[in-house]
């Protein structure tokens, strides 16, 4: 166990350290820089902002002064919004998007799991075909477009729900939010569910199960429900990863003040420390969130072994 963990911290720190260093050399083989506007700004303050914010040195030397700075835990000023820093931005960011994340894994776990299980148990009746149909479109569908219309509908014509989210302050603000995120990963989950149910409750221990009379209820619950969401649980860190850190399009469609909007103006204006800082942020969650994963394996199933690659 031990060894098996100290493998995975350094597969780990290997996998943030290939990913900033190729976002960082990416970002700078971009034409243009931070300042660059449709109207020119003059060239005296061009160099002088660059002499300020050390973009003038040599990339090299950048990326070691980066690596330099991300030791200490500081992420840099944002380039676009004056008198702000990137741990400042994601620290007022990242609790919005995550509150929105949250209610999204519950929404997905509660309603995906038992549409899977429903859809297994049903095999080829109706329940099973309106649960593949809607989890083939909430596959087909992209999230922004899933939105679109749910705006449209539900916010517009009909004027159920509030489109802008604002803070995400009252219940009623997360309903569609929360759809449009959970859309594709729900859908996921319940065809990931009902393949490892129909190939579970086929196991030969399922069939002894029901020959010593015990109930139906006993039989998928009991034996066939933990083997069946393994592969669920396995896409529990990406997801979780995924949806902590929020969809960018969906917050920016309705204005919620989270990471997302932060990260694409970024990009457009190209701001590369924020651009660096998001990165940095959803890789360390997403990698911390597959090594928590790989331990609750253990937890769900006693009988899987935790691996290490031999030496020699």
């Amino acid at each position: 166990m031990g060894r098996y963990i100290i493998h995975r911290v350094v597969s780990m720190v290997l996998t943030i350290f290939f990913i900033v260093t190729i976002t960082f050399f990416l970002m700078h083989a971009i034409p243009g820089g931070p300042f660059t506007r449709e109207k020119p700004l003059p060239e005296a303050i061009i160099k002088a902002l660059n002499e300020k914010y050390k973009l003038d040195d040599p990339v090299w030397k950048q990326y070691l002064d980066y690596w330099k700075d991300l030791f200490r835990g500081d992420l840099g000023p944002s380039f676009q919004l004056k008198h702000r820093s990137v741990n400042e931005l994601i620290s007022l960011g990242f609790p919005v998007t995550a509150k929105l994340g949250i209610v999204a894994i519950i929404f997905t776990l509660l309603l995906g799991i038992p549409m899977g299980i429903i859809s297994a148990l049903r095999q080829g009746k109706w329940e099973d075909y309106t649960t593949m149909f809607i989890a083939t479109m909430g596959v087909t569908i992209p999230s922004f477009v899933l939105a679109t219309i749910l705006i449209y509908l539900f916010g517009v014509v009909w004027k159920i729900f509030p489109v802008m989210s604002s803070k995400l302050t009252r219940p009623i603000e997360y309903v569609m939010p929360v759809v449009a995120l959970s859309g594709y990963s729900l859908s996921f989950i319940a065809r990931l569910v009902r393949s490892s149910m129909l190939d579970v409750i086929q196991q030969d221990y399922i069939r002894t199960a029901r020959a010593k009379g015990l109930s139906e209820l006993k039989v998928i619950y009991k034996h066939a429900l933990k083997n069946a969401v393994i592969p669920a649980v396995t896409y529990l860190g990406p997801l979780t990863a995924g949806l902590l850190t929020g969809s960018f399009v969906i917050e920016k469609l309705f204005s919620i003040p989270g990471m997302g909007g932060y990260f694409v103006n970024s990009v457009s204006n190209r701001d590369y420390t924020m651009i660096m800082g998001s990165t940095i942020f959803y890789s360390v969650l997403l990698v911390i969130m597959n090594f928590i994963v790989d331990i609750v394996y253990v937890l769900v199933d006693p009988r899987i072994k935790l691996v290490t690659v031999k030496e020699g």
